[in-house]
Formats: structure tokens, C-alpha cells, sequence
């Protein structure tokens, strides 16, 4: 069984912890149990309202493609250390996140306004169990939770540590040509530069010049990004 049990608000950066309950079954004593686990998001597990679909282009494709490209995301990966137990006990998971909009995963999160995310976690990895002494079993490979995470739970998180702003990683040499547009211009913030920039772009469009006069950038060649197919990695 796994369900979230907090979008941890103290911590360095955005993560999520799961509650997870394991079974060894009646009276088996482990000594350790040494965890993999595999978070993946499903998306063909659920429906998208409009624009939750509009959002969700660059990563599938437009709706009527969604039956070949509606293909799972890798998530997370996470090990975790199960101190002693006997028989049944519960843990956390700690999961670190992302607000990288170049990730899949995030941009995944993001896009959803409403209802839940379909995970899948899979695991693999060592136990040792036995009452005299101990013996070392694989975990084995079929072992999974499945959990539909709350949308709302993503970006109170996400909220926490970066309230009403995103956030977006450029090249180096990008970075300089943004701080030398900056400078010349004499702008107060980035969030002015990238005003200025949009609309500079939409002046020349129309004819108007724009306000800030600005030389439009290049066309950019939009398509859908198709997220990798994940398959469970080796012990």
C-alpha cells in the first residue's frame, strides 16, 4: 500500500513523502530490508479536460495521437533502508522533486488542474530475514503499489517553494545574451527583459515595431516530445 503522506514544507527543496505499508508475511522476521523503487507516471490511466490536453502537447502529441504516444514517464528513483521488522510495518519514502520544466515528469504535474496523478511504483532489492542468523532473498521483481496522488498535492508543493513564480534553465551563452539585452535596455528585473522580448516580438508581428524595438528571435519549430518508454533497471 503507498499514499502520500506530505508535500515535506521545511525541506531544501520540493519533496514529496509516500507512507508505505510492507508485508513479510505472519511472524517472518526481517533483519533489513534494502529497497529500489521505480516511480512512473501513467497517464493513460485517467481523461484530460481541454486544457489540461492543450498543456500536455509537447509532451503527446495533439488528443487524437494520444492512443500511440500516451506512453508512461519515468518519475522518480529512489532507494530506502527498511530498519528491523517482524511480520508487517510502515515506512516513508522520501521523494526528491523537480520544478525543471524540462522534465517530463514536471511538466506532466503541471499541466493537471484537477483530479490525480496514476503512479506506479515498482521495486526490487535485498532482504535479510531468519530468526537464527539470517539469510539474504531478492525481492522479488513483481512487487508494485499503484497510487493516484491528488493534483492539488503537486502544486501546494510546488507553491511552497516557489510561490507564484516558475522557474527555467537556459544554455550559459543564452544567459549572457539575455544580461547584455538587459543592460542595454536598463531593465529593472528578468521579468521586465522577458516582457520586453515578448513584446518586442509581437510588435514586430503586426508592424508596430513593439515597444522595446526589439529584433524578433528565430522561429522556433514546436513538436511533440514523446517520453521515453522506462523499463525496469537491473538490481
Amino acid at each position: 500500500m503507498a499514499a502520500v503522506r506530505e508535500a515535506r514544507p521545511y525541506a531544501a527543496g520540493p519533496t514529496l513523502v509516500f507512507r508505505l505499508r510492507i508485508s513479510a508475511g505472519a511472524g517472518v522476521r526481517v533483519h533489513a530490508l534494502a529497497l529500489r523503487c521505480q516511480l512512473r507516471i501513467e497517464p493513460a490511466r485517467r481523461s484530460y479536460a481541454d486544457g489540461e490536453a492543450a498543456a500536455l502537447a509537447d509532451l503527446f502529441g495533439e488528443r487524437s495521437r494520444w492512443g500511440s504516444t500516451l506512453l508512461p514517464v519515468q518519475f522518480a528513483q529512489v532507494a530506502l533502508m527498511v530498519p528491523s521488522f517482524t511480520g508487517e510495518t510502515e515506512t516513508d519514502l522520501v521523494v526528491p522533486c523537480t520544478y525543471d520544466m524540462d522534465i517530463a515528469a514536471t511538466r506532466y504535474f503541471s499541466a493537471l488542474t484537477e483530479g490525480e496523478a496514476p503512479l506506479l511504483m515498482l521495486f526490487s532489492g535485498t532482504a535479510f530475514t531468519g530468526d537464527g542468523g539470517f539469510r539474504v532473498e531478492p525481492v522479488p521483481w513483481d512487487r508494485e503499489a499503484s497510487y493516484r496522488m491528488p493534483a492539488t498535492v503537486w502544486r501546494e508543493m510546488v507553491e511552497q517553494h516557489f510561490p507564484g513564480c516558475g522557474w527555467l534553465r537556459l544554455p550559459r551563452d543564452l544567459m549572457a545574451e539575455l544580461l547584455a539585452f538587459r543592460s542595454r535596455h536598463a531593465l529593472a528585473s528578468w521579468e521586465a527583459t522577458v516582457r520586453a522580448l515578448l513584446d518586442g516580438a509581437d510588435g514586430a508581428a503586426d508592424g508596430s515595431g513593439g515597444p522595446a524595438a526589439a529584433a524578433p528571435p528565430p522561429p522556433l519549430r514546436l513538436g511533440a516530445v514523446l517520453p521515453r518508454v522506462t523499463e525496469r533497471t537491473a538490481p
